[in-house]
């Protein structure tokens, strides 16, 4: 049930057994240049989460802003979590952060400040500025999360109005990973018409966590959601996400089979050419990552050795989500 006296704003935070970033999060919302009694924070865990209930029973029930905690029945993926959250909001207005993103001290109040201005508007998104901090000589790993930094929308720092949210049918829910749900939503936007506001002045910083060796081989499962995206909006897939295909794995894995085949039938010629394809491809691949990141030995040996077999699982990804979303062309 609605507030007597609504809230300007509600903050939807999904998060999943990382309670150490979410109290780091939640810290830096409660501590908004904005009236505490006129927003609220809504934490969303996607799916039974003791650590994450027990480490808020910690914190002050009655305080102010208020904080309400709701978890899914089940693992359904953040765009659920996000859609419990501004189905249970009592304000306008929605901001968007994730549990490992620390807000500026100023971002509810540049929100709020950009969205008083277009009121009149009820159907409007807001994107703001995101920080990624990263080493002078990154990882690969840190050089593609800071990339968000330069992201047209994310949902680790917007706001959207919750008539605007209506007229879309909110995230769509099948996308289950932390990958292509906010392009979705930015590109439901786009295609219905609703503006998306810039406010540089609205400020996340989204430190890079520390990965384990090899972190690349694992991410490339989310790729399987970039059919999902292509088959929704291929112009704007093309536009804003890839204009080509990803030729260099195609080639890549075509040398694989060419080695495949000549091991398998004994002939020198495949065995010989796919060998050399393949390493060659592999050094100039593993070139490129490294072109502009760090170079101490271990994140040599795992660029080399990631490089290698990144475009096989690349491609079976890809295939798995062009099967799943029945995706027929090249993506």
């Amino acid at each position: 049930m609605k507030n007597m006296e609504p809230f300007r704003i509600s903050v939807v935070v999904p998060t999943y057994q990382r309670p150490v970033l979410l109290l780091r999060c939640l810290d830096a919302l409660v501590h908004q240049n904005f009236p505490k009694d006129k927003y609220e924070i809504i934490v969303v865990s996607d799916g039974e989460d003791e650590p994450t209930s027990h480490s808020l029973g910690a914190v002050a029930i009655a305080q102010i802003p208020v904080i309400r905690y709701y978890s899914l029945p089940g693992k359904a993926g953040p765009a659920a979590a996000r859609n419990l959250g501004w189905l249970l909001a009592q304000s306008d207005l929605v901001a968007f952060t994730d549990d490992d993103c620390i807000p500026d001290g100023d971002w509810l109040q540049a929100m709020w400040s950009s969205y008083s201005t277009l009121a009149e508007n009820k159907q409007v998104a807001f994107s703001g500025h995101t920080v990624v901090p990263i080493n002078r000589e990154p990882t690969d790993y840190e050089k593609n999360i800071s990339r968000l930094a330069s992201a047209e929308f994310i949902t680790a720092n917007c706001a959207c109005s919750v008539e605007a949210l209506k007229s879309v049918d909110g995230f769509d829910e099948r996308f289950k990973m932390a990958w292509r749900g906010d392009s979705d939503l930015q590109f439901k936007f786009i295609e219905h018409g609703i503006p998306i506001v810039k406010v540089n002045h609205a400020v996340v910083t989204h430190p890079v966590r520390k990965a384990p060796w090899g972190i690349s081989i694992k991410e490339e499962r989310k790729g399987m959601f970039n059919a999902l995206l292509y088959k929704k909006y291929p112009l704007l897939y093309r536009q804003k996400i890839q204009q080509n295909p990803p030729w260099n794995y195609y080639a890549i894995t075509f040398f694989v089979v060419l080695l495949m085949a000549g091991l398998l039938t004994g002939k020198d010629v495949l065995r010989i050419t796919g060998l050399s394809g393949w390493m060659l491809l592999t050094i100039w691949y593993a070139w490129r990552r490294l072109r502009s990141t760090s170079h101490s030995w271990n994140h040599v040996s795992e660029m080399i050795f990631t490089s290698a077999v990144i475009p096989l699982f690349a491609l079976f990804w890809k295939l798995y989500g062009a099967w799943k979303y029945r995706v027929f062309r090249l993506h």
